[in-house]
């Protein structure tokens, strides 16, 4: 279960990697961008936690989500430096911890609703 995590990891950091990027499309921000990512690298590392099971999720589950992909956008941002044209930036940290949060957490989530609807008497 974690082949799919470290492959979109390689993915990030082949993002990272870039010198300029393209500007995202329409009003959205580059911390819109940040956001969207990491919730998707959040809802893959509670799935590799999980072992793909949703009745597995638990908190810990989901914390152990946050953890790992808030901290590799840590040392996403850090390999930053080492690239011309790019930099270290708090406020993407920020963005990549939120949306790890929010990747993680709707897993998390739909495992609750998941379990309540196998759990209920049906007529």
């Amino acid at each position: 279960m974690w082949v799919p995590v470290i492959g979109y990891m390689a993915m990030l950091f082949g993002f990272s990697s870039v010198s300029t990027l393209p500007s995202p499309p329409g009003d959205f921000s580059f911390y819109d961008v940040h956001l969207v990512a990491y919730a998707g690298l959040g809802a893959l590392a509670a799935r590799a936690l999980a072992a793909g099971r949703l009745r597995n999720v638990t908190g810990r589950v989901v914390c152990g989500a946050i953890a790992i992909s808030a901290l590799y956008g840590v040392t996403d941002e850090y390999h930053q430096l080492f690239v011309p044209g790019r930099a270290f930036d708090a406020i993407d940290i920020l963005a990549d911890a939120i949306g790890s949060v929010v990747g993680a957490s709707a897993v998390g989530a739909w495992s609750i609703i998941r379990r309540r609807f196998e759990t209920r008497d049906v007529l």
